[in-house]
């Protein structure tokens, strides 16, 4: 009798078990994505070692807008990476003078911190426009001196989108949810 209880606990534990992995892995590869940030590029917006979730549903149904937070995976680094969407599909993106002009007009980036960006004589280095094709975007980091990013990696195709947005639960001091504007 003692031995038909231990054997009854034993599959009641494995089917909690088996329940809870399936329910994280269609957690992850449909709803949110664990990120941790790695590296200074998203500074002083996102800071290294940071551990948030990224919404991979939203990107699903939404897709993206300038300006919002994206996971990317970066198949020659084997390696997701964090950035900002600076340039859509068919636009031009050039920098001149360390502003960012999108189809021959400057762009607003009220989101990069004015302080931090007083700190470089140039914060964003300017090169060749870049024309993308139907299915890229154009992605930088916050920290454009410290940031390999389209500028580097050249375009990104929309499918190297796993996610969008950013909520950031540790450090616990750094508990912010980013959206893009």
């Amino acid at each position: 009798m003692k031995e038909n209880k231990s054997y009854q606990l034993f599959i009641e534990f494995a089917k909690s078990v088996f329940t809870s992995l399936i329910f994280v892995l269609v957690l992850t590869n449909f709803v949110v994505k664990p990120i941790k940030v790695n590296g200074d590029s998203m500074y002083p917006t996102l800071k290294d070692q940071s551990l948030g979730f990224s919404n991979i549903l939203t990107y699903s149904l939404f897709g993206v807008n300038r300006y919002d937070i994206v996971i990317v995976y970066v198949e020659s680094m084997d390696e997701y990476l964090v950035k900002r969407v600076i340039g859509l599909p068919n636009e031009t993106i050039e920098v001149k003078d360390d502003k960012v002009y999108i189809n021959g007009e400057m762009i607003s980036q009220d989101f990069l911190d004015e302080n931090y960006k007083s700190q470089f004589p140039i914060f964003t280095n300017g090169f060749e426009s870049v024309t993308l094709g139907d299915d890229e975007v154009f992605l930088m980091g916050d920290n454009r001196p410290y940031s390999s990013d389209s500028r580097v990696f050249g375009a990104f195709k929309l499918d190297d989108i796993i996610a969008k947005d950013a909520y950031i639960f540790y450090p616990l001091n750094e508990i912010n949810w980013f959206k893009g504007d």
